[in-house]
């Protein structure tokens, strides 16, 4: 399962979306926008009380079994939101301390109080291991007259110790709902928070740090109307490619094919798309031409389409191509 949403016994599964089915076809839609609470209740994000369990190994020997304790390693646990059962999530170091669910969705809503966002979506990955929740801004940047980007706040969690707790300002093509991380030279996008002692504590002087939030927002809309203003032409794209994914003369014959059917997509969605009508030729749309291969059209591995389509829609949830989107936006740029 690409999408890794977490799915019970009963036949539910650990997602809600407000208004609109993801694309997974999982979980709970509502009909209108979200509270922090009812996120949490509808997605089965709700009592978890993650917490840290003593580990211990278990010596066999020919006289019989020895359980030995393993000091500074604690296994992270939670109590079942199906079951009612504890259940282990991760093994982590003796300086991580749980960031509840609660605490996450609390943290977002100081956040939907002073800008006036509604959550959009919330769910586990990994069957526990990874939350996330997504709030929607109520303000719609329009690019050059014509074009639409929502902004979303993220937040993920982790409970196994693989990630600290971090949220990220997303702004989202409405029509092909790419994910465009830029690196912007006078604007935060993400701010993590550790999982040690201070974490609550560095949760709640997020919520000052994310006037990045509008900070970002007021960074970007300024940054592509100047890319909206700009003409590209195909060679100018061109450059960029080549940069992004360079080849070289002694490069295999396979690596080469695939640079040039790479452009031969690039190429095709900047000129002819309709993703690009009303921005063609512009930089803006060179930028988004980029990003919409990226998360949409690079090769995926899978079996059949249905397990491309799906690696694809993953590459896009876990942001695996920002990366690259956040040079491509400062060589497109201007």
């Amino acid at each position: 399962m690409a999408h890794q949403i977490e799915k019970f016994a009963d036949g539910t599964a650990a997602f809600v979306s407000a208004n609109t089915s993801a694309w997974h076809r999982l979980g709970i839609v509502t009909d209108g926008a979200m509270t922090a609470e009812e996120a949490m209740r509808l997605a089965s994000l709700s009592g978890w009380n993650v917490r840290l369990l003593p580990l211990t190994a278990t010596e066999i020997t020919p006289e019989g079994t020895t359980p030995v304790d393993i000091p500074q390693h604690f296994a992270t646990a939670r109590t079942h939101p199906k079951t009612g059962r504890t259940e282990t999530l991760g093994v982590v170091g003796s300086d991580y301390h749980p960031v509840q669910n609660e605490e996450h969705a609390e943290f977002l809503n100081l956040l939907a109080d002073e800008s006036g966002a509604h959550f959009e979506t919330a769910g586990s990955l990994r069957n526990g291991k990874q939350v996330f929740l997504t709030m929607k801004m109520p303000e719609t940047l329009t690019v050059g007259g014509v074009d639409q980007i929502d902004l979303y706040i993220a937040a993920f969690n982790s409970h196994d110790g693989s990630s600290a707790f971090r949220v990220v300002v997303t702004p989202i093509r409405v029509e092909c709902a790419n994910t465009l991380r830029a690196a912007l030279k006078d604007a935060r996008s993400s701010y993590v928070v550790r999982h040690t002692a201070g974490a609550r504590a560095r949760i709640a002087q997020a919520r000052s740090a994310l006037g990045l939030t509008f900070r970002y927002a007021e960074e970007f809309e300024k940054a592509a109307e100047r890319m909206v203003q700009e003409e590209m032409t195909l060679n100018e794209l061109r450059a960029v490619v080549d940069q992004l994914w360079p080849v070289q003369d002694n490069d295999s014959d396979r690596k080469k094919t695939n640079h040039r059917q790479r452009w031969g997509a690039i190429s095709n969605l900047f000129a002819v798309a309709d993703t690009q009508a009303g921005i063609r030729g512009t930089r803006w749309a060179g930028y988004n031409a980029l990003t919409e291969y990226a998360n949409h059209h690079a090769p995926a591995h899978g079996l059949n389409v249905a397990d491309k389509m799906s690696a694809r829609a993953e590459r896009v949830i876990n942001g695996a191509a920002s990366g690259l989107m956040e040079r491509a936006f400062a060589l497109t740029a201007v």
